[in-house]
């Protein structure tokens, strides 16, 4: 296939996917911008020379946990309060004037706010649909925003810090075990000896 087709089959895909759905593609863009961002923390790490192996053993993991908690987070929270939205709006519970009056005149307005009422099902939907449509995805895209900020600026950070902090209490643990099984060589106190194995098994300092 030329340039030219493969990009119109593009066009065509995303506007099929997306082109009433802006909402959506929020959510879609936004986890595939974590997903890129997490693939080029790990590689950082991973490529580092500079980290060391002990050092990168514990600094991967962590990284494709922060990963895990930022893309899962971001589409649950992001998702659910498009959907919650999308929700209201479909039932006639958050509405406008014109639409409100649409369903009232047409016998409706008994239904709305019920659970099972969808305003893009009445058969006489068309009647309606350039009013509702515009506001619909305008209440996606809203509500699509203001999940991704209470996900990457509150819910994340906290469950990112809270794994952060026991997973740095493992380490430290598990690094005291291990340089309480050391012997100091002879010509050396056993405290020297834990320190230079201390610097030796963290490279100065722990990274989180």
């Amino acid at each position: 296939m030329s340039l030219g087709s493969l990009f119109s089959n593009f066009k065509s895909t995303m506007y099929k996917n997306y082109g009433e759905h802006p909402g959506k593609m929020l959510v879609h863009t936004g986890v595939l911008g974590w997903i890129l961002s997490s693939l080029a923390q790990v590689s950082a790490v991973f490529f580092n020379d500079k980290i060391s192996a002990k050092e990168k053993s514990f600094l991967i993991p962590q990284e494709i946990a922060d990963a895990g908690f930022n893309i899962v987070s971001f589409y649950l929270i992001t998702s659910s309060f498009k959907q919650i939205a999308s929700k209201l709006v479909s039932t006639g519970k958050l509405t406008t004037k014109p639409i409100k009056s649409f369903l009232t005149k047409n016998g409706y307005n008994k239904n709305i706010g019920k659970v099972d009422f969808n305003i893009e099902k009445l058969s006489d939907f068309k009647d309606i649909k350039s009013e509702y449509r515009p506001f619909k995805n305008g209440v996606d895209v809203i509500a699509s925003i203001i999940g991704s900020i209470i996900s990457c600026n509150i819910v994340t950070p906290l469950l990112r810090n809270n794994y952060a902090s026991k997973q740095q209490k493992k380490a430290l643990a598990k690094m005291n075990y291990q340089q309480k099984q050391l012997q100091a060589p002879r010509g050396i106190s056993i405290n020297d000896y834990q320190k230079m194995s201390a610097m030796k098994y963290s490279n100065g300092s722990l990274k989180v």
